[in-house]
């Protein structure tokens, strides 16, 4: 009979303390992007792609992190398929904050593990970077970080 009553007193408690857990664990996945600080890798891109100069033009690429067109349709299409009705402008790459903002959107589809060397890469050669192609910028970001 205690063993009975142990055995029940422990699935109660397995089973009170599960959704708790469970949540837990939803939170950090969930969220994962937005709760990463990447601050440090931001304002590095910033410095090697414009010098912090949010009117910087090269070709199609613009402010302060050379955002081209491509990446705010892409933004766009993640806007999108996540339901939202937010939408970025070409206009919009010139702000800082917007700037940032499409960066991190980047970032929450692009890489869910927060691995910055790979947030690095993908923001120079895009989702299918080439290694090799991107190194010099990876490396000056490094630089730039320290």
């Amino acid at each position: 009979m205690k063993r009975l009553v142990k055995q029940l007193c422990l699935s109660l408690s397995i089973l009170t303390l599960m959704p708790l857990y469970a949540g837990a664990a939803n939170d950090g996945d969930d969220n994962n992007s937005e709760q990463f600080d990447w601050n440090p890798v931001m304002e590095a891109i910033i410095l090697v792609e414009s010098e912090g100069n949010p009117r910087a033009v090269s070709g199609n690429q613009v402010g302060v992190m050379q955002i081209t067109p491509i990446l705010v349709r892409e933004c766009n299409n993640i806007l999108k398929s996540r339901g939202s009705k937010k939408r970025y402008t070409l206009q919009d790459r010139y702000d800082v904050e917007k700037s940032k903002e499409m960066f991190l959107l980047i970032q929450s589809q692009h890489n869910k593990t927060n691995d910055v060397e790979k947030a690095i890469r993908t923001w120079n050669g895009g989702p299918k970077y080439s290694t090799r192609a991107t190194d010099r910028y990876y490396k000056k970001v490094l630089r730039r970080m320290k």
